[in-house]
Protein backbone atom coordinates (compact mmCIF):
# COMPACT_ATOMS: atom_id res chain seq x y z
CA UNK A 1 0.00 0.00 0.00
CA UNK A 2 1.15 3.49 -0.83
CA UNK A 3 1.25 5.78 2.23
CA UNK A 4 -1.46 8.41 2.19
CA UNK A 5 1.13 11.09 2.99
CA UNK A 6 3.08 10.24 -0.20
CA UNK A 7 -0.09 10.51 -2.28
CA UNK A 8 -1.01 13.89 -0.75
CA UNK A 9 2.54 15.22 -1.15
CA UNK A 10 2.62 14.14 -4.81
CA UNK A 11 -0.70 15.83 -5.52
CA UNK A 12 0.40 19.05 -3.82
CA UNK A 13 3.61 19.11 -5.84
CA UNK A 14 1.73 18.50 -9.09
CA UNK A 15 -0.65 21.36 -8.36
CA UNK A 16 2.24 23.65 -7.43
CA UNK A 17 4.09 22.66 -10.60
CA UNK A 18 1.00 23.29 -12.71
CA UNK A 19 0.47 26.71 -11.14
CA UNK A 20 4.06 27.81 -11.80
CA UNK A 21 3.98 26.45 -15.35
CA UNK A 22 0.66 28.08 -16.21
CA UNK A 23 1.87 31.47 -14.94
CA UNK A 24 5.10 31.33 -16.97
CA UNK A 25 3.37 30.06 -20.12
CA UNK A 26 0.64 32.71 -19.85
CA UNK A 27 3.28 35.45 -19.67
CA UNK A 28 5.09 33.96 -22.69
CA UNK A 29 1.82 33.63 -24.63
CA UNK A 30 0.76 37.23 -23.94
CA UNK A 31 4.16 38.66 -24.89
CA UNK A 32 4.38 36.81 -28.20
CA UNK A 33 0.71 37.46 -29.00
CA UNK A 34 1.28 41.21 -28.58
CA UNK A 35 4.45 40.94 -30.66
CA UNK A 36 2.48 39.15 -33.35
CA UNK A 37 -0.35 41.73 -33.32
CA UNK A 38 1.91 44.81 -33.26
CA UNK A 39 4.52 43.55 -35.70
CA UNK A 40 3.51 43.58 -39.37
CA UNK A 41 6.10 40.90 -40.15
CA UNK A 42 6.15 38.53 -37.17
CA UNK A 43 8.81 35.84 -36.94
CA UNK A 44 7.83 32.23 -37.46
CA UNK A 45 9.39 31.49 -34.08
CA UNK A 46 6.99 33.97 -32.43
CA UNK A 47 3.98 32.16 -33.86
CA UNK A 48 5.34 28.75 -32.93
CA UNK A 49 6.26 29.85 -29.41
CA UNK A 50 2.70 31.22 -28.99
CA UNK A 51 1.30 27.86 -30.00
CA UNK A 52 3.66 25.95 -27.71
CA UNK A 53 2.75 28.16 -24.73
CA UNK A 54 -0.99 27.71 -25.41
CA UNK A 55 -0.60 23.93 -25.66
CA UNK A 56 1.31 23.79 -22.37
CA UNK A 57 -1.30 25.94 -20.61
CA UNK A 58 -4.04 23.55 -21.74
CA UNK A 59 -1.92 20.55 -20.70
CA UNK A 60 -1.32 21.95 -17.22
CA UNK A 61 -5.01 22.84 -16.79
CA UNK A 62 -5.86 19.16 -17.21
CA UNK A 63 -3.44 18.36 -14.39
CA UNK A 64 -5.23 20.80 -12.09
CA UNK A 65 -8.61 19.19 -12.74
CA UNK A 66 -7.41 15.58 -12.74
CA UNK A 67 -5.41 15.75 -9.51
CA UNK A 68 -7.57 18.19 -7.54
CA UNK A 69 -10.75 16.46 -6.30
CA UNK A 70 -12.38 19.82 -5.54
CA UNK A 71 -11.83 21.12 -9.09
CA UNK A 72 -12.86 17.80 -10.61
CA UNK A 73 -16.12 17.74 -8.64
CA UNK A 74 -16.79 21.40 -9.47
CA UNK A 75 -17.40 20.45 -13.11
CA UNK A 76 -21.13 19.79 -13.35
CA UNK A 77 -20.95 16.85 -15.74
CA UNK A 78 -21.08 13.09 -15.44
CA UNK A 79 -17.83 11.66 -14.08
CA UNK A 80 -17.50 9.41 -17.12
CA UNK A 81 -17.68 12.41 -19.46
CA UNK A 82 -15.19 14.38 -17.35
CA UNK A 83 -12.70 11.49 -17.28
CA UNK A 84 -12.89 10.93 -21.03
CA UNK A 85 -12.61 14.64 -21.82
CA UNK A 86 -9.71 15.39 -19.48
CA UNK A 87 -7.59 12.37 -20.38
CA UNK A 88 -8.31 12.85 -24.09
CA UNK A 89 -7.33 16.52 -23.82
CA UNK A 90 -4.17 15.56 -21.92
CA UNK A 91 -3.11 13.06 -24.61
CA UNK A 92 -3.87 15.51 -27.44
CA UNK A 93 -1.82 18.28 -25.79
CA UNK A 94 1.10 15.95 -25.19
CA UNK A 95 1.09 15.10 -28.89
CA UNK A 96 0.88 18.78 -29.84
CA UNK A 97 3.78 19.55 -27.50
CA UNK A 98 6.15 17.18 -29.30
CA UNK A 99 4.91 18.32 -32.74
CA UNK A 100 5.38 22.02 -31.91
CA UNK A 101 8.81 21.47 -30.38
CA UNK A 102 9.82 19.62 -33.54
CA UNK A 103 8.50 22.51 -35.66
CA UNK A 104 10.44 25.01 -33.54
CA UNK A 105 13.68 23.12 -34.14
CA UNK A 106 13.02 22.96 -37.90
CA UNK A 107 12.29 26.69 -38.11
CA UNK A 108 15.48 27.53 -36.22
CA UNK A 109 17.49 25.24 -38.51
CA UNK A 110 16.02 27.08 -41.51
CA UNK A 111 16.83 30.45 -39.90
CA UNK A 112 20.44 29.37 -39.29
CA UNK A 113 20.97 27.88 -42.77
CA UNK A 114 23.31 29.76 -45.14
CA UNK A 115 22.04 31.33 -48.36
CA UNK A 116 23.63 28.57 -50.40
CA UNK A 117 21.62 25.88 -48.62
CA UNK A 118 18.44 24.47 -50.13
CA UNK A 119 16.72 25.32 -46.82
CA UNK A 120 17.30 29.02 -47.52
CA UNK A 121 14.37 29.03 -49.94
CA UNK A 122 12.01 28.62 -46.97
CA UNK A 123 13.39 31.61 -45.05
CA UNK A 124 11.21 34.24 -46.63
CA UNK A 125 8.05 32.24 -47.13
CA UNK A 126 4.76 33.75 -46.02
CA UNK A 127 3.76 33.05 -42.43
CA UNK A 128 0.36 31.80 -43.66
CA UNK A 129 1.69 28.29 -44.24
CA UNK A 130 2.39 27.92 -40.51
CA UNK A 131 -1.35 28.07 -39.77
CA UNK A 132 -1.97 25.22 -42.21
CA UNK A 133 0.69 23.23 -40.40
CA UNK A 134 -0.98 23.95 -37.04
CA UNK A 135 -4.30 22.73 -38.47
CA UNK A 136 -2.60 19.56 -39.71
CA UNK A 137 -0.94 18.67 -36.38
CA UNK A 138 -4.17 19.38 -34.47
CA UNK A 139 -6.04 17.02 -36.81
CA UNK A 140 -3.28 14.42 -36.46
CA UNK A 141 -3.18 14.55 -32.65
CA UNK A 142 -6.98 14.56 -32.31
CA UNK A 143 -7.15 11.41 -34.43
CA UNK A 144 -4.24 9.64 -32.71
CA UNK A 145 -5.78 10.14 -29.27
CA UNK A 146 -9.33 8.89 -29.92
CA UNK A 147 -8.64 5.61 -28.11
CA UNK A 148 -8.62 7.54 -24.82
CA UNK A 149 -12.34 8.31 -25.30
CA UNK A 150 -13.28 4.64 -25.50
CA UNK A 151 -11.02 3.23 -22.80
CA UNK A 152 -11.16 5.90 -20.09
CA UNK A 153 -14.05 5.39 -17.68
CA UNK A 154 -15.31 6.66 -14.35
CA UNK A 155 -14.30 4.20 -11.65
CA UNK A 156 -17.61 4.41 -9.78
CA UNK A 157 -19.64 3.58 -12.91
CA UNK A 158 -17.90 0.30 -13.74
CA UNK A 159 -17.84 -3.00 -11.88
CA UNK A 160 -14.95 -4.63 -13.77
CA UNK A 161 -12.13 -5.95 -11.63
CA UNK A 162 -9.32 -5.50 -14.18
CA UNK A 163 -9.54 -1.72 -14.34
CA UNK A 164 -6.28 0.21 -14.23
CA UNK A 165 -6.93 2.93 -11.64
CA UNK A 166 -5.57 6.28 -12.83
CA UNK A 167 -6.98 8.79 -10.35
CA UNK A 168 -9.53 8.83 -7.55
CA UNK A 169 -12.38 9.07 -10.08
CA UNK A 170 -10.98 7.73 -13.37
CA UNK A 171 -9.73 4.36 -14.59
CA UNK A 172 -8.60 2.67 -17.77
CA UNK A 173 -10.65 -0.26 -19.02
CA UNK A 174 -8.96 -3.43 -20.38
CA UNK A 175 -7.78 -3.33 -24.01
CA UNK A 176 -7.40 -6.27 -26.35
CA UNK A 177 -3.74 -7.07 -27.18
CA UNK A 178 -4.24 -6.34 -30.89
CA UNK A 179 -5.73 -2.89 -30.29
CA UNK A 180 -3.11 -2.10 -27.65
CA UNK A 181 -0.35 -3.16 -30.05
CA UNK A 182 -1.79 -0.99 -32.83
CA UNK A 183 -2.12 2.05 -30.55
CA UNK A 184 1.39 1.55 -29.23
CA UNK A 185 2.88 1.15 -32.72
CA UNK A 186 1.12 4.22 -34.17
CA UNK A 187 1.93 6.55 -31.27
CA UNK A 188 5.51 5.33 -30.89
CA UNK A 189 6.18 5.55 -34.65
CA UNK A 190 4.91 9.14 -34.70
CA UNK A 191 6.97 10.14 -31.68
CA UNK A 192 10.17 8.44 -32.84
CA UNK A 193 9.83 10.09 -36.27
CA UNK A 194 9.41 13.54 -34.70
CA UNK A 195 12.27 13.00 -32.25
CA UNK A 196 14.43 11.84 -35.16
CA UNK A 197 13.63 15.05 -37.06
CA UNK A 198 14.45 17.11 -33.95
CA UNK A 199 17.78 15.36 -33.52
CA UNK A 200 18.67 15.77 -37.21
CA UNK A 201 17.87 19.49 -37.13
CA UNK A 202 19.84 19.81 -33.87
CA UNK A 203 22.91 18.11 -35.39
CA UNK A 204 22.60 20.39 -38.43
CA UNK A 205 22.49 23.51 -36.21
CA UNK A 206 25.49 22.33 -34.19
CA UNK A 207 27.47 21.82 -37.40
CA UNK A 208 26.54 25.33 -38.59
CA UNK A 209 27.55 26.86 -35.25
CA UNK A 210 30.90 25.06 -35.22
CA UNK A 211 31.57 26.07 -38.82
CA UNK A 212 30.70 29.69 -38.06
CA UNK A 213 32.89 29.69 -34.97
CA UNK A 214 35.82 28.17 -36.86
CA UNK A 215 35.49 30.75 -39.63
CA UNK A 216 35.37 33.58 -37.11
CA UNK A 217 38.48 32.36 -35.32
CA UNK A 218 40.27 32.04 -38.64
CA UNK A 219 39.50 35.67 -39.44
CA UNK A 220 40.62 36.79 -35.94
CA UNK A 221 37.64 39.12 -35.73
CA UNK A 222 35.69 39.48 -32.51
CA UNK A 223 32.98 41.38 -34.31
CA UNK A 224 32.18 38.31 -36.36
CA UNK A 225 32.06 36.02 -33.37
CA UNK A 226 28.66 34.38 -32.96
CA UNK A 227 29.09 34.36 -29.17
CA UNK A 228 26.55 37.10 -28.56
CA UNK A 229 24.55 36.90 -31.78
CA UNK A 230 20.76 36.48 -31.49
CA UNK A 231 20.95 33.51 -33.87
CA UNK A 232 23.37 31.66 -31.63
CA UNK A 233 21.34 32.38 -28.48
CA UNK A 234 18.15 31.20 -30.17
CA UNK A 235 19.86 28.09 -31.50
CA UNK A 236 21.30 27.20 -28.10
CA UNK A 237 17.84 27.63 -26.59
CA UNK A 238 16.25 25.26 -29.10
CA UNK A 239 19.04 22.72 -28.63
CA UNK A 240 18.51 22.86 -24.85
CA UNK A 241 14.74 22.44 -25.23
CA UNK A 242 15.11 19.52 -27.64
CA UNK A 243 17.65 17.75 -25.42
CA UNK A 244 15.49 18.25 -22.33
CA UNK A 245 12.35 17.09 -24.13
CA UNK A 246 14.02 13.92 -25.46
CA UNK A 247 15.23 12.94 -21.99
CA UNK A 248 11.81 13.56 -20.40
CA UNK A 249 10.07 11.71 -23.24
CA UNK A 250 12.09 8.52 -22.80
CA UNK A 251 11.61 8.53 -19.03
CA UNK A 252 7.85 8.87 -19.58
CA UNK A 253 7.98 6.19 -22.28
CA UNK A 254 9.66 3.69 -19.94
CA UNK A 255 7.17 4.32 -17.13
CA UNK A 256 4.04 4.18 -19.32
CA UNK A 257 5.22 1.13 -21.31
CA UNK A 258 6.03 -0.81 -18.15
CA UNK A 259 2.63 0.04 -16.67
CA UNK A 260 0.74 -1.06 -19.79
CA UNK A 261 2.69 -4.31 -20.11
CA UNK A 262 2.21 -5.20 -16.44
CA UNK A 263 -1.29 -3.61 -16.40
CA UNK A 264 -0.65 -2.01 -13.07
CA UNK A 265 -0.76 1.59 -11.99
CA UNK A 266 -0.88 3.28 -8.64
CA UNK A 267 -1.33 6.89 -7.67
CA UNK A 268 2.36 7.54 -6.99
CA UNK A 269 3.48 6.01 -10.32
CA UNK A 270 0.88 8.10 -12.15
CA UNK A 271 1.94 11.16 -10.18
CA UNK A 272 5.62 10.57 -11.00
CA UNK A 273 4.78 10.14 -14.67
CA UNK A 274 2.73 13.34 -14.64
CA UNK A 275 5.64 15.21 -13.04
CA UNK A 276 7.94 13.96 -15.81
CA UNK A 277 5.46 14.88 -18.56
CA UNK A 278 4.63 18.29 -17.13
CA UNK A 279 8.15 19.32 -16.15
CA UNK A 280 8.88 20.17 -19.79
CA UNK A 281 5.72 22.28 -19.99
CA UNK A 282 6.81 24.04 -16.78
CA UNK A 283 10.51 24.57 -17.56
CA UNK A 284 10.32 25.43 -21.28
CA UNK A 285 8.76 28.93 -20.86
CA UNK A 286 11.53 29.93 -18.42
CA UNK A 287 14.16 28.79 -20.91
CA UNK A 288 12.47 30.69 -23.75
CA UNK A 289 11.97 33.85 -21.65
CA UNK A 290 15.55 33.91 -20.33
CA UNK A 291 16.99 33.59 -23.84
CA UNK A 292 14.78 36.23 -25.49
CA UNK A 293 16.60 39.56 -25.34
CA UNK A 294 13.36 41.48 -25.98
CA UNK A 295 11.72 40.02 -22.88
CA UNK A 296 14.87 40.38 -20.76
CA UNK A 297 15.19 44.07 -21.72
CA UNK A 298 11.51 44.69 -21.03
CA UNK A 299 11.69 43.08 -17.59
CA UNK A 300 14.90 44.96 -16.84
CA UNK A 301 13.26 48.28 -17.72
CA UNK A 302 10.20 47.49 -15.58
CA UNK A 303 12.19 46.35 -12.55
CA UNK A 304 14.81 49.09 -12.61
CA UNK A 305 12.66 52.13 -13.46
Amino acid sequence: MIPLSAYIAMNKYLLFQAGIGMTANTFLLLFHTLTFLLNHRPKLTDLTTCHLAFVHIALLITVLFLFSPDLFESLNFWNDFKCKTLFYMSRVMRGLSICTTCLLSIIQAITMSPHTSWLAQFKYKSTHFIFYFFFFIWFLCLCFSTSMIFHTVATSNVTQTRLMVLTKYCSFSPISPSIMGLMFMMTTSRDIFLIGVMLLSSVYMVILLLRHQRRSQHLHSTSLSPRSSPEKRATQTILLLVSFFVVMYWVDFIISSSSLILWTYDSVILGAQSVVVNVYATVSPFVLVSSDKRIVNMLHNILWK
